[in-house]
């Protein structure tokens, strides 16, 4: 445990988790001494979240867990680093149903979210101490106007160029309810500056295309039911994992090579952050939904004022480690030897 001085001022307690090493701080309203404005939760979560200056390395994001309405085990908010709200979150979810479910003692259950209220549930551990939960990502969406995507005479984007960004990929655009552009490449184009180049100008920036940005993401298929998934967020930049990205690319996986994978079959879809399973559905009415199964790591309980973390002052920090993380990363390991 880590403490440094504390001070008498109100108390916040927040949950450093990860999914995939995509990590974000849980803060549940009912452990805030003092409510919090609108204002005040995007402030905390650019302070906190800040890599250089943040508590202690910062974060992806902050997820703010609620009551919710009934028939939920709870509400969760998306709060990015740089304080825009994400309609979803992949790796996100499972860290929160795992927490919702120690916390209410539920093995399966509902969580509501922008869009949709999602069915969670435990899966088996990925390893030792490393427990896993399966969440359902939807709703799913190939319009353009769901996507917020401006090309002219497309209402959708399925395995197509877009010239304005690359005479030599193709790619497919889907909400899942996050919006996604996808392209599938070789492995010099994954770990090359492609994916910078393109997807900083879609989100750091003005552009007709996405004009309010979009989640990219470049797969490598390494094998039948094993891609690679490499991705820059929206809001966050270069992440580890991104939970609806890997869900999304196992959607345009299914539909695009269905001579190695099809609905119904488990994917592993590989990380910089690690790895998770994922499965593709369809329902009778043609809609699409997909499982992410993945770890739910919990890494830190803490302890911060509430007030000095709106100055981005964590001196008076309590920092409580979980004594998970290092079976994380022994599994990370054994991965990358089997890959």
């Amino acid at each position: 445990m880590i403490r440094e001085k504390e001070t008498g001022g109100q108390k916040m307690q927040m949950l450093k988790v990860h999914g995939s090493n995509n990590d974000f701080f849980i803060l549940d309203e009912k452990n805030l001494e003092n409510s919090i404005t609108e204002d005040e939760l995007v402030t905390l979560a650019k302070k906190v979240c800040d890599r250089k200056n943040g508590l202690h390395g910062g974060a992806d994001g902050i997820l703010y867990v609620t009551a919710g309405h009934a028939g939920v085990a709870g509400r969760m908010r998306v709060i990015n680093a740089d304080g825009s709200e994400a309609s979803m979150c992949g790796n996100g979810i499972r860290t929160v149903a795992r927490y919702l479910s120690e916390q209410k003692e539920l093995d399966e259950f509902k969580i509501e979210t922008m869009h949709a209220d999602l069915e969670v549930k435990r899966a088996a551990d990925f390893a030792p101490n490393v427990q896993a939960f399966d969440a359902e990502i939807s709703p799913v969406s190939f319009a353009a106007a769901d996507l917020g995507m401006h090309i002219e005479g497309k209402t959708e984007l399925i395995d197509d160029y877009i010239p304005q960004l690359s005479d030599t990929l193709k790619f497919s655009a889907v909400s899942v309810p996050n919006p996604h552009l996808i392209a599938f490449v070789s492995h010099d184009v994954l770990v090359g500056p492609e994916l910078g180049r393109i997807a900083s100008y879609l989100n750091n920036g003005e552009n007709p295309i996405f004009p309010d940005g979009v989640n990219v993401s470049f797969v490598e298929i390494q094998k039948a039911k094993q891609i690679f998934v490499r991705t820059y967020e929206r809001g966050v930049g270069y992440t580890n994992a991104c939970g609806t990205a890997m869900s999304a690319s196992s959607l345009m996986y299914v539909l695009l090579y269905p001579d190695q994978v099809k609905k119904n079959q488990l994917i592993s879809v590989f990380n910089p952050g690690g790895m998770v399973k994922t499965c593709v559905h369809q329902r009778k009415n043609g809609s699409y939904w997909m499982s992410l199964i993945g770890n739910a790591t919990f890494v830190a309980n803490v302890k911060v004022d509430q007030s000095a973390a709106f100055r981005g002052d964590f001196t008076a920090a309590v920092w409580d480690e979980k004594n998970e993380q290092d079976a994380y990363e022994k599994f990370v390991v054994q991965l990358q030897r089997g890959q």
